[in-house]
């Protein structure tokens, strides 16, 4: 079983792009839950 650095180097721009989905949908469900807190957090007028 050889290494095949050709192959290998064909396969790094699929990686990168799999790669990168995965930075983007978790950016946006961290915003998404930054937001959600935000609008849910209750009011300086409720506090006690």
């Amino acid at each position: 079983m050889g290494l095949n650095v050709e192959l290998f180097l064909q396969t790094l721009p699929l990686m990168g792009k799999g790669m990168l989905g995965i930075f983007v949908v978790t950016a946006v469900i961290i915003l998404s839950i930054v937001a959600l807190n935000k609008a849910t957090a209750p009011k300086d007028s409720d506090k006690k």
